[in-house]
């Protein structure tokens, strides 16, 4: 093992662990809304969240560079006004790595809300508690294992990513080139130990993240039921 194979795990720890933050923060109130709103709407915004679950990868990672590209409004008015080019770039697999993941997250932390007693929030306001004191207070110190499940998919599934990394970012060493492309190339190039030496790490790592889901909610159907 040398330089090469721990600066591509570390880019692939950044990204599982930055995606993993940004949507635990954004999931929270995403998944507290499609719980608990009663708007007409509701069920777009849910299949828009659950989209990625069965939507290509190559799919969601072709928009996206289309929409990163200068020559589209999106990509042409970072680049005008922020002189930023999100394709082919750390920046751009994280927007891809957080769009693609979002189902994970968010549909872990609704299934917790879901399974909590609507009487636990009840009892909260009628002593007088305001949502946010409710939210962080009450609901979710009792839904722990569904909030670890949803961090463990997440960071797991970011690990490996392939489809939607390639098309975004391409195969960038030091840059966007992750374990999981990582495999790929090794088995190009014919270099079927350090291959191994790639694939067993993210075997062993997926196999410890399972343990942790399995020994903090015992009943995983209930985290697969989205």
């Amino acid at each position: 093992m040398d330089a090469v194979f721990f600066q591509t795990f570390w880019i692939s720890l950044k990204l599982a662990s930055l995606t993993t933050i940004i949507l635990f923060c954004a999931g929270i109130p995403v998944a507290y809304f499609l719980t608990y709103s009663s708007f007409r709407l509701k069920i777009v915004l849910q299949a828009l969240v659950s989209m990625p679950l069965v939507l290509p990868p190559s799919v969601l990672g072709f928009y996206l560079l289309l929409s990163f590209s200068p020559n589209y409004w999106l990509g042409n008015f970072l680049n005008h006004w922020f002189n930023l080019r999100l394709a082919f770039s750390f920046t751009g697999i994280l927007i891809g790595s957080v769009i693609f993941n979002l189902p994970f997250m968010v549909n872990s932390i609704q299934n917790g809300f879901s399974n909590l007693p609507v009487s636990l929030k009840d009892a909260s306001y009628t002593i007088g508690k305001s949502r946010s004191t409710t939210l962080f207070r009450v609901l979710l110190p009792n839904m722990k294992p569904s909030l670890v499940t949803g961090i463990c998919l997440t960071f797991a599934h970011t690990i490996g990513e392939f489809g939607v990394i390639l098309m975004i970012g391409g195969n960038i060493p030091g840059k966007t080139r992750v374990a999981s492309l990582a495999v790929y190339d090794e088995v190009q190039a014919l270099n079927f130990d350090t291959a191994n030496n790639y694939a067993l790490f993210l075997f062993l790592f997926s196999f410890l993240i399972l343990l942790v889901i399995y020994s903090v909610n015992p009943e995983p159907l209930k985290w697969k039921r989205f």
